[in-house]
């Protein structure tokens, strides 16, 4: 486990933080100085000025990404403000880096009010390629993107929602192949209806789960027509006739368990409840609403998964929004849209449906003992697996052509190649 002290240290010893700003250009000499800054830097302003596209050919813009926060809601901590919540988004720019060599600014912004979020985001768009909104709480969170989404011609993204409901769903499509469900008969119970929750539940219902099959549960219990307490117009769209009311009664018979609400909410007792070959994603941060140990106590018949790495089946928001963002960016999309969170849904899924065949040793040596056949402890890549970068984004940049949101077209095989080429200097950078 890593302690306060070692968490500490990291962020504090040598230079301060995660990330810097570094050039990319050659700045030993005047003449590089001067080709930088003035009188060089003219040349391609003018270009830009009478072509604003030629902004992706002369400057860092499209490889740029803003991570997006007024720390209202992070990670478990709750609302601790914009600064407390910086450590965060510097890592967030640390595995769009790692993983998809994309460069990000954080941007913390003092408010919670929607409409500066909204305003600010606007205004920076000359900057961007691409924006990622990040620990905002529900619901604020669905008005600031649906209204940027509408307003900006960039990719706007929150991650909350859809990263986790990406990759469980290609975690679920792939336990509904081991059990032999179709996704039409299956009962679902989202445990949460914040940001991931709802998010999950709108993914799942366009993967194929019938709106009728599905329950929302809240700190209120079920969501159900005519219920008045603690509700909101993003929980409405999801609330069903029924008599059931607690956590409890949802899960009775039910196929499926998906949470992302807090430790330790589910019972050893609801487990024994649910259908045979059960598939649970307990994936609340740090602690999963139920342990696969507990699970194992009474149960052999599960597939689990969490959102921690030291259990099979880890759900990782890093195998989804560095590769989103990364096809985006290269066919200047306007938007994320949901062909391309699908896309990338099926894409994981599929590798993960490859099992051993052609995994690198690197992930063989970083996961010592594993298994990697396609099974119940293997239904979605490790997030170090780096065939997940050749696999996501060529999807993602495809459906964003096929969607008609791109405003560059690739050549898809000189795509994967360039791909290939990116990943090697990653991996030796």
């Amino acid at each position: 486990m890593i302690t306060k002290e070692q968490a500490l240290a990291y962020h504090s010893e040598g230079r301060k933080g995660k990330i810097k700003v570094v050039p990319t250009k050659p700045t030993a000499t005047q003449i590089d100085l001067s080709l930088a800054y003035t009188p060089g830097v003219a040349e391609p302003c003018r270009q830009i000025a009478a072509n604003p596209d030629d902004v992706f050919k002369y400057t860092a813009r499209g490889n740029l990404v803003a991570v997006v926060t007024n720390g209202t809601a992070v990670l478990g901590l709750g609302n601790i403000g914009p600064a407390a919540g910086k450590p965060v988004m510097e890592g967030k720019g640390v595995l769009f880096k790692r993983f998809a060599d994309i460069d990000v600014f954080d941007i913390e912004l003092a408010t919670e009010d929607p409409r500066e979020i909204i305003r600010t985001c606007e205004l920076m768009e000359p900057t961007f390629g691409g924006i990622n909104l990040e620990d905002i709480r529900a619901p604020e969170c669905f008005e600031i993107e649906e209204r940027l989404i509408e307003s900006m011609n960039i990719p706007v993204f929150h991650d909350d929602q859809h990263g986790t409901a990406i990759i469980s769903g290609a975690a679920f499509l792939n336990a509904l192949e081991l059990t032999g469900r179709k996704i039409g008969d299956v009962k679902v119970v989202f445990s949460g209806a914040g940001a991931a929750g709802i998010a999950c539940a709108k993914l799942y219902v366009d993967l194929g789960v019938r709106p009728e099959n599905m329950l929302l549960v809240d700190s209120k219990g079920v969501i159900f027509e005519g219920r008045k307490e603690g509700m909101n117009s993003y929980k409405a769209q999801f609330a069903r006739r029924t008599e059931r009311r607690s956590l409890a009664d949802a899960l009775a018979g039910a196929d499926a368990f998906i949470g992302v609400s807090q430790a330790g909410l589910m019972t050893q007792d609801m487990v024994k409840s649910m259908a045979p070959n059960a598939i649970i994603f307990a994936m609340a941060n740090p602690d999963p609403e139920i342990t696969p140990a507990e699970v194992a106590a009474v149960r052999s018949d599960v597939i689990m998964a969490t959102g921690r790495s030291d259990y099979p089946n880890q759900v990782n928001n890093c195998l989804g929004f560095p590769f989103l963002f990364r096809g985006a960016l290269d066919v200047r999309a306007r938007k994320i849209n949901e062909p391309m969170k699908h896309a990338a849904v099926r894409a994981l899924a599929e590798l993960a449906r490859l099992g051993a065949k052609g995994i690198p040793d690197e992930v063989k040596r970083a996961y010592p003992g594993e298994k990697f056949d396609f099974s119940p402890n293997y239904i979605i890549p490790k997030p170090f697996d780096p065939r997940v970068f050749l696999h996501v984004v060529p999807a993602v940049a495809e459906a964003a052509i096929e969607s008609g949101v791109a405003r560059a077209s690739v050549e898809m095989a000189a795509y994967r190649k360039s791909l290939e080429a990116r990943l090697r200097e990653m991996q030796q950078g």
